[in-house]
Parts: structure tokens; C-alpha cells; sequence
């Protein structure tokens, strides 16, 4: 069986992460989205893959290349006008003779679920789409499901007819290429994969899997926080670099060819070391940390729940909680980044479109690339940092700050 990757979109709502780089290779669990997606399908047995490229195209090409270091055959395909997700997969109509799996490159899924729906369709015959149960439905295409077939999909209800939303994976054959075919475009003219759906539904019997595993559409920056937590507690510990005597690692605790933790680190796992990062001495690394390529991280530093995509230096008396830092950035001595309101309420985040509910109690940063940091800079819950912008010594960050901002 083959499967076709999207990866096409630019992640506008996970900016200013993906300024500079595109979303299926931010960094989770020390591995581009995009890795963890392909092992997932290799894992049920896929192993011809298809990736659907779009923004940033080449750095995706260049980054997964053929496929054959993981043990997979990948090939590409270009989506040069993003017009939905019907279109991006017609893109792939003279590729997709047989039946063949749909995911995005963004969500995180457990294999379980994809072998499932493999066997659903062997089982059936019928095309497959995933599904997830959620406490609230509003803003999600929602299912109305009759013994495990798929009667319609409604796009943000006002009245959702369940609680079941659609996850995003999908087991197709030939016949959705008919569907997108009769499938005309929505209001934001775009050719919408429910609609595709729903004639599909109509025509024919569409099952639907619920899922029973946890399941993660990365839409937002903390989202990649639950992604790394969700898979760093799969991960098995094993070191491969250079650990000094009197360094101490406690459970799951990866640490790659060419790092260093120095003597005095204390590290809870799970946590994952990159190559060539540099840790210690005296510092305290706590679960779900995750270090990407060639960072830093010094003498009496505090790091908690805190995903840093590469290249960055946290080198001395520093805490940093709950929080997403881009690659190369630079904390000057003392900054430190809350992660608590003093209220205890959730975590609310400054967007274009103003305030929103992260549904977290605990976030600190969002941080994208090239930041840098004064002495004793503090930066309050929820702040998002653009690229380049600089905290001066002692000043105190909020809300959101441009891009090459200097906060005083």
C-alpha cells in the first residue's frame, strides 16, 4: 500500500516558528514532525510515500531525500496553488492506482491507529477516515456516524451532531478522485475534503474509525509541547555520547553521538539530547526536554517542559518552563521565562485576531529564531517573541513583540 504526506501549508498560526522553517520539520521529540509521520506509516507496513510539498518545498526535499535512510522509498509532488485539501490530494490522481493511505504531515498519531485502519478497509473494503472523540466539536468538521459509517460531515456547526470530529487520516481508493472531481469550491474557494466526502458518503459506504489512541493536530505553537510529551513518554533511553562522571541520569534519557553532559547535570527523564549540544556543569534538565542540534546549556540552568529546535545557548542562570524556542537564540545571563499566572487561570495568547485560550495552565515562551536576551531580562507567561528581536538587560517582555523589536 502506498501513502501520500501533505505537506504542502505554510503554518501560519505557528509563526514565528515557521518564518524559517516549514512545519512538517519543526523538531519534536528530536525528530522533524515529518520523521515521526513516515516511521508511524513504515511501522503498519507502508513503505512507498509520497510527500505533497508546497512552502519551503526543497527544504523538505532536501532534509528527507529519498527516503532511503529510513527505510523507505519517498518520491514528491508539488501543490503550487494551495486550494484545499481535495486538491492537494487529486494532485496525486495518476500516482494512486490501488488504495492508499492520506495523512497530514502536521498530526502525530499512534501506529496502532494506522495499522487499524488498514485493517478496516482489508476487512471491508470500504474507504476509511479516522476520527476523534472531543469535548467540544465547535470549530471542527463534525460527523454524523450510523453504525460505523459515515452518514455526513458538517463543517463548524452551530449545533454539532456529535462530538466526533474528522482526525484527518484517511484510507482512499480511486473512487475520491471521481468524488473531487463533482466537488465544487467552498466560499474561501477551496475544494474542501468534507465535501469530497460527502459525496463519497452519498454514492457509497465510507467507515469510520474512532480512534482510541491520543491524537495531535499541530495547530498552534504549544500544541508541539503535548506532541513532545505524547512521544518523548514512547521514547527508550540510550546514550550514544559523552556523559563525564557525576552527571546524573535519572529514566528515559537519550543523549545522541557527539553531545557532552557535563559533571553535575541532573537530567529526568524523559528527555532527548541532540548531537553535538553541550550540558552542564550544575544544571537541572527536567521531563520533557528536548534539545535540538549543537544548543547549550550552563552552569545553574533550570530547564522544564521546554522543546528548543537547535543551535541555541542557555548558558548560565536561566529558567525556562513550558516554552517553544526557535534555533539560534541566545539567553543572556539571569533571563528568565514564567510559565504560571499569578491568578492560576489558563494561559491566554496575543494573535491577530486578539486573545486566545491556549487550554494550558502552564506556558512560558514562544520564542522564534535568532532571539537574544539581556542580563536579568523576564518574559511573562505566554509571550511570543518573533524573529530577531531583542529583551534588553533587565526589561520585562509581554504579549507579542515584532519581529526585530528591542524591548527596553
Amino acid at each position: 500500500m502506498k501513502a501520500l504526506i501533505l505537506a504542502a501549508g505554510e503554518g501560519k498560526r505557528l509563526r514565528p516558528l515557521t518564518i524559517n522553517t516549514p512545519k512538517p520539520l519543526l523538531m519534536v521529540a528530536g525528530k522533524p514532525l515529518l520523521a515521526h509521520s513516515i516511521e508511524v506509516l513504515q511501522s503498519a507496513g507502508v513503505n512507498e510515500i509520497t510527500i505533497l510539498v508546497g512552502y519551503q518545498g526543497n527544504r523538505i526535499k532536501e532534509r528527507m531525500g529519498d527516503g532511503s535512510k529510513m527505510g523507505v522509498d519517498i518520491d514528491y509532488l508539488e501543490q503550487r496553488e494551495r486550494l484545499g485539501t481535495a486538491h492537494a490530494i487529486n494532485q496525486a490522481r495518476s500516482l494512486m492506482t490501488g488504495a492508499f493511505l492520506v495523512m497530514a504531515g502536521d498530526v502525530v498519531v499512534d501506529p496502532e491507529t494506522v495499522a487499524n485502519v488498514i485493517d478496516l478497509h482489508n476487512t471491508t473494503g470500504a474507504e476509511v477516515i479516522t476520527a476523534a472523540r472531543v469535548e467540544d466539536p465547535h470549530g471542527f468538521g463534525v460527523m454524523e456516524v450510523n453504525d460505523g459509517r459515515l452518514i455526513t460531515i458538517l463543517e463548524k456547526p452551530e449545533v454539532p451532531p456529535s462530538n466526533l470530529i474528522n482526525a484527518s487520516i484517511y484510507l482512499l481508493t480511486p473512487r475520491v478522485f471521481e468524488a473531487i472531481a463533482r466537488t465544487t469550491p467552498s466560499e474561501r474557494n477551496e475544494y474542501e475534503i468534507t465535501d469530497t466526502l460527502n459525496i463519497m458518503a452519498a454514492d457509497g459506504d465510507v467507515r469510520v474509525y474512532e480512534m482510541e489512541k491520543e491524537w495531535i493536530d499541530i495547530g498552534r505553537p504549544w500544541d508541539l509541547l503535548r506532541a513532545n510529551k505524547l512521544l518523548l513518554d514512547r521514547q527508550t533511553g540510550m546514550v550514544e555520547g559523552d556523559v563525564e562522571g557525576g552527571a546524573h541520569l535519572m529514566g528515559d534519557v537519550v543523549v545522541e553521538a557527539g553531545a557532552r553532559v557535563r559533571s553535575g547535570a541532573y537530567i529526568e527523564g524523559p528527555v532527548y539530547i541532540s548531537r553535538d549540544c553541550d550540558v552542564g556543569p550544575n544544571c537541572f534538565i527536567r521531563p520533557y526536554t528536548c534539545l535540538g542540534p549543537s544548543c547549550r546549556v550552563g552552569h545553574a540552568v533550570e530547564l522544564k517542559n521546554v522543546l528548543v529546535m537547535g543551535e541555541t545557548n542557555i548558558p548560565h542562570h536561566n529558567y525556562v518552563g513550558d516554552s517553544v524556542i526557535g534555533r539560534r537564540c541566545n539567553l543572556g545571563s539571569g533571563t528568565k521565562v514564567a510559565n504560571l499566572r499569578f491568578d492560576d487561570r489558563n494561559v491566554r495568547v496575543l494573535t491577530d485576531g486578539g486573545f486566545i485560550d491556549t487550554g494550558r495552565r502552564k506556558l512560558g515562551a514562544i520564542m522564534g529564531d535568532d532571539v537574544k536576551t539581556g542580563i536579568n531580562a523576564m518574559i511573562e507567561p505566554g509571550t511570543v517573541i518573533h524573529n530577531g528581536a531583542i529583551i534588553g538587560a533587565g526589561a520585562r517582555a509581554r504579549g507579542t513583540i515584532g519581529p526585530g523589536t528591542i524591548v527596553y
